[in-house]
């Protein structure tokens, strides 16, 4: 057999899939709710670009650091709270071995003096191991009262977490402040 056959075969089985799968979908729904549901997705499609995955991604693009990441005073930290994942095993994007990052997260904005622009930075908890102890900060620059919570730094941000068990904090940049709208 040769492989123009074996791939005419193959098209064959395919084209005999999708007309079965085509009569199924026809015989349990009816044209208007196909299109209803149809115009349904692709309207939620339109709303992907703005998850906080999709601005992460991008923030990335920061050009300039300046300042040492272990030290209280470094720019990300305005709003944070707890002690630095760099000086526990880990840096200050990636949480240290043994444990993991939070689901949740509270926000700052934080000006970078290396091109003078304000950044929205995520500070997530790595939980899984007990505290670290070592190179404690607490900065409430822009910090909200806790009636506001995505904001405040004084509760404890591991939910998600396999562990509630609190060991450091990252300082994660999401985006430049006067470009990303958060709703």
């Amino acid at each position: 057999m040769s492989s123009d056959d074996m791939l005419g075969r193959v098209f064959a089985g395919v084209d005999k899939m999708t007309a079965g799968a085509s009569r199924m979908l026809a015989r349990h729904t009816s044209r208007r709710s196909f299109i209803g549901k149809a115009g349904a997705f692709m309207a939620g499609l339109g709303a992907f670009p703005m998850l906080p995955v999709y601005r992460e991604a991008h923030a990335a693009s920061v050009v300039d650091e300046m300042g040492d990441p272990n030290s209280c005073e470094y720019w990300r930290y305005c709003a944070f709270s707890g002690s630095i994942c760099g000086c526990c095993g880990g840096t200050a994007t990636t949480c240290p071995p043994g444990s993991e990052v939070a689901s949740v997260a509270w926000v700052g904005t934080c000006h970078n003096p290396a091109d003078g622009r304000d950044y929205l930075i995520s500070y997530n908890d790595c939980c899984g191991k007990s505290s670290c102890g070592r190179c404690r900060c607490s900065r409430s620059e822009g910090e909200k009262p806790v009636y506001f919570p995505s904001k405040a730094n004084t509760i404890l941000w591991c939910f998600g977490a396999q562990s509630h068990a609190y060991h450091c904090t990252l300082g994660l940049v999401i985006g430049r402040a006067d470009s990303t709208t958060l709703g």
